[in-house]
């Protein structure tokens, strides 16, 4: 039998705190050898893309498959969403897909709680702490709520180029996690914030980084392809530069590849991934003045560790569909 769950079922039992802990454990099985994690493979029918990601944990015995569509004219033409997935959880001892698991929610959560890990081990841990959030869709609310888990943030600021869209956000947010909310009349107020997350569509950077104070800590986490960046060159430059992968930052992040191709930066610039980080191989923040920047380009093992996370406690809680296929 395979269990479905949709949308709503994962929501209701995927919880941040629960989600940062398994992702976190995620990056140090990467670190430690433990981790099986192709890159991302993709195909392109005419008028979209489809991306598989597929990972194991062995420590975490979850293996699991997640399949992502990007298809521009859906809204219109279909009335489903641009982008679309759905997660194949499968039994490591037999290879059955035992679940199959709306992918989007998940998503969110997860990509938050990458951001959530890496300002655990790269933010100033202080008292009253504050956050500046570029966006305010479900990514950039995602953000905020991890950065709350692991840190004490008194007030947030949040920027969106749609004032309406940021008025919802803060009110959401507001009453979500009990902080007070401030919407930005610009870019340049976020950057009074002690932890800033990047959650945008924009393909050029959204801040001067000449502006950003000594003892910030960035979560880069909207741009994901060679040409495009949400960070400036600047501030990659003055900053300690953590990136989820390796791999993928040199092969899809314009924030790091767009300065290397110019020459601004050398490829040594990239300090350690974010299980080095983790597992204790390289020191996170050296002291209270120094930049960090942390870019998520998202990878398949944190969808297989927080899958695995969904279906356990959804199977405890006897949530969802089984069918027989």
């Amino acid at each position: 039998m395979t269990l479905i769950l949709n949308r709503d079922e994962v929501a209701f039992v995927l919880d941040m705190k629960d989600c940062i802990n398994v992702v976190e454990a995620a990056f140090a099985e990467l670190a430690n050898g433990t981790a099986d994690m192709p890159m991302r493979s993709n195909i392109k029918p005419p008028g979209g893309l489809a991306l598989y990601m597929p990972a194991y944990l062995k420590e975490m015995k979850a293996l699991a498959c997640k399949v992502v569509t990007v298809f521009k004219d859906n809204p219109v033409k279909h009335h489903l969403p641009t982008t679309i997935g759905k997660v194949l959880l499968q039994d490591p001892e037999t290879g059955d897909v035992i679940c199959i698991m709306d992918g989007g929610f998940l998503t969110a959560m997860r990509t938050g709680a990458a951001s959530g890990v890496a300002t655990k081990y790269l933010a100033r841990d202080e008292k009253g702490m504050t956050a500046g959030i570029f966006g305010s869709g479900v990514q950039a609310q995602m953000q905020l709520w991890a950065v709350c888990e692991v840190r004490d943030i008194s007030k947030a600021w949040a920027y969106d180029i749609n004032e309406e869209a940021a008025k919802k956000f803060a009110k959401q947010m507001h009453e979500k996690l009990g902080i007070e909310i401030i919407i930005a009349a610009s870019p340049g107020e976020l950057l009074q914030a002690d932890i800033i997350c990047t959650a945008t569509s924009s393909p050029t950077p959204i801040f001067d980084g000449s502006l950003v104070k000594e003892g910030t800590h960035i979560n880069g986490i909207g741009s994901h392809t060679p040409n495009a960046r949400e960070l400036d060159t600047e501030i990659v430059k003055r900053s300690k530069f953590i990136g989820d992968s390796r791999e993928a930052c040199f092969n899809e992040a314009g924030d790091i590849i767009i300065p290397l191709n110019a020459g601004e930066i050398h490829e040594t610039h990239f300090y350690a991934e974010l299980g080095e980080i983790v597992t204790g191989r390289k020191k996170g923040r050296a002291n209270d003045k120094e930049i960090t920047v942390f870019k998520s380009n998202g990878l398949a093992i944190q969808d297989t560790a927080t899958a695995k996370l969904i279906y356990d406690k959804a199977v405890e809680k006897g949530i969802g569909t089984e069918v027989k296929i």
